[in-house]
């Protein structure tokens, strides 16, 4: 890309989850390229690689800079949970009790830095006090959306449901009294907890749903293409599809010595946990190994860095590696097999690679009903499935060309965007309206 024309000041903030910071870090990458200085506030494991990206780092402080790799310790009580109580638990946890530390860690980079815009990845809710306060007093916001949207509507269900939108009119019913029902009852200790929180830091109670702040942002970006979201008639105005953020290639390294099996004419069927919910292989890793053994296929498992040893005996037809660089291997894989974290299935979709999903935490139920309701996926609908519905899920993909078909069609409309050329501009934009209203007269 260009050079920018003019050099902004730049701060990006993300939660300390790997899949938040992945593309909050490649967009630093990208804004320095251009020209720009970029801080980026997160947490401290991440400081090698913001500084690698050519930025600087500044670590969050108290709970919020927690470790995702042991976030077991960080939710000591999760398991205790089902459904939408787990979901309601992680966002108190996760995302509202850090608040306070996140807003003064960003309180202090704008003093210190004085970036002519913030961009924070969607979930970061340390910005949710400086959105309540006058935006003539503070820098424009952006957001990018590493989530599926999270934003009420008339036409879709409440997020965290993982239910198919619906805009008929018994549909529309469905969701004003399912909306009612999430924001009025089961989420009221959420919202509560939220005010009381903003409180504390001398703002204002929220004047709407907790999870819809992302009608707030001077501007949201969702780092998907529209087609795998769900349309909205009500969809707020400061709403734009950004296509999707992919990590850059990593740097070369040995190819396992099985890799040219890949070329074989067996379909490949890629498992994997991720590099979160990955301390129990036994929920999907190991049913999927059950259920394909034997079968006509090469099942690849990538183990998100622990040890392969930890998987146990494979079967003859498994091959399995801490990590596989992406960006070689879906372009030979027929079938993934996933837990459904967004920027994984998002890299899956640019390739053109159909899905299986089994994702029962955070977004993972949203992730995995929109890849079924866009056609690309079979939900399998819970998050520790067994070997049976492992298989019948994967013989489905591989049985229905469908399947690859609209997964294709995806992967070309991600090519259709320049979201790195997007999230500059729409800075840039932003500085300028700031600006704007700086000189224009009041009254």
């Amino acid at each position: 890309m260009p050079p920018s024309l003019v050099m902004s000041t730049y701060l990006l903030c993300s939660n300390p989850i790997e899949g938040h910071v992945a593309p909050v870090v490649a967009i630093a990458r990208d804004l320095v390229a251009r020209g720009h200085d970029v801080t980026v506030l997160t947490g401290s494991r991440f400081r090698a690689r913001v500084e690698a990206a050519g930025a600087s780092h500044r670590p969050l402080g108290g709970i919020a800079d927690y470790d995702d790799r042991v976030m077991q310790d960080h939710l000591p009580e999760r398991d205790r949970h089902r459904g939408i109580a787990k979901l309601e638990y992680d966002i108190q946890t996760i995302f509202v009790r850090p608040i306070p530390d996140q807003t003064r860690a960003v309180e202090e980079a704008i003093a210190q830095v004085r970036p002519d815009a913030i961009l924070v990845e969607a979930a970061f809710a340390g910005a949710i006090p400086l959105l309540l306060d006058d935006p003539a007093g503070r820098p424009p916001i952006v957001a990018v959306g590493v989530v599926p949207l999270s934003q009420s509507s008339t036409d879709v269900a409440p997020y965290g449901l993982g239910l198919a939108p619906s805009a008929t009119r018994l549909g529309r019913l469905r969701n004003r009294v399912l909306n009612a029902l999430v924001q009025r009852v089961l989420f009221r200790r959420t919202q509560r907890l939220a005010d009381d929180v903003l409180h504390s830091l001398g703002r204002p109670s929220l004047d709407a749903f907790v999870l819809d702040f992302s009608s707030r942002f001077d501007r949201f970006l969702q780092l998907s293409p529209a087609e795998f979201e769900y349309p909205r008639r009500d969809l707020s105005r400061n709403v734009r599809f950004a296509g999707t953020v992919l990590p850059p290639a990593p740097l070369a390294a040995p190819l396992p010595d099985w890799w040219d099996e890949l070329d074989s004419a067996r379909p490949v069927v890629h498992v994997t946990q991720g590099t979160i919910d990955n301390k129990d292989f036994g929920r999907l890793v190991r049913p999927t190994l059950d259920a394909l053994d034997g079968r006509d296929v090469l099942v690849i498992v990538s183990t998100g860095g622990r040890p392969v040893a930890e998987l146990g005996e494979l079967p003859p037809n498994a091959r399995a590696a801490e990590f596989l660089p992406y960006d070689l291997l879906f372009p030979k894989t027929d079938v993934f097999v996933t837990n459904a974290g967004f920027g994984g299935v998002q890299y899956a979709l640019s390739h053109g690679v159909p899905l299986v999903t089994a994702g029962d935490t955070e977004d993972k139920p949203e992730v995995s009903a929109r890849a079924e309701w866009a056609g690309v996926g079979v939900n399998l609908r819970t998050g520790t499935p067994s070997a049976r519905e492992v298989g019948n899920g994967v013989a489905r993909v591989l049985a229905d060309r469908g399947y690859r078909d609209r997964a294709v069609a995806l992967a070309r409309a991600i090519d259709d965007y320049d979201v790195y050329d997007i999230v500059a501009e729409e800075l840039e934009a932003q500085i300028a309206a700031a600006a704007l209203r700086a000189e224009s007269p009041v009254g």
